[in-house]
């Protein structure tokens, strides 16, 4: 039977300095197990690990040598798929550049009006700009703004303006 698991204490975790599973002198406790611990070989504080990363636990195993104890309450139900804010934005970005495809392709040159900050646009209308290409004006945001979508992102530009 091993010694209970105390703040002053020594336990073995992976250190994230030196990239090993190692002595570690235990720091702080919360419940049974360690919270944060100091390495003894490097001196650097961090995290209890009880095993090193892309390692799991033996199976069958509890406690601090384990990874502590269990989260989930039970074992037989799937976890929820994530979905990351990057996935959401990456979804969004495909979305509009699908609705940007649909309404430039195989529209001739004659269909395009060349941006000029003087012009004025109408919702739906095809614009060709010389720095982001190709586009369609989404929104009116006032008389001297538009919302145009080009195929990388949508953009507000100026119309109307004179000199």
């Amino acid at each position: 039977m091993s010694k209970p698991l105390r703040a002053g204490g020594e336990v073995d975790s992976y250190c994230t300095k030196c990239r090993l599973v190692l002595n570690h002198r235990i720091i702080a406790m919360v419940g049974p197990l360690p919270k944060k611990v100091e390495c003894s070989t490097c001196n650097s504080h961090h995290t209890y690990r009880p095993y090193a990363p892309g390692q799991k636990p033996e199976p069958g195993a509890r406690g601090a040598a384990a990874g502590g104890l269990s989260r989930s309450k039970s074992t037989s139900e799937p976890r929820a798929a994530r979905v990351s804010h990057v996935t959401r934005a990456a979804a969004a970005a495909m979305e509009r550049e699908k609705t940007w495809e649909r309404a430039t392709t195989g529209k001739g040159l004659a269909e395009f009006k060349r941006y000029d900050v003087g012009a004025t646009f109408r919702e739906g209308e095809l614009v060709r700009h010389t720095k982001f290409g190709d586009g369609v004006v989404i929104r009116i945001l006032d008389a001297r703004k538009v919302e145009v979508m080009f195929k990388d992102e949508t953009r507000t530009l100026a119309q109307g303006l004179t000199a």
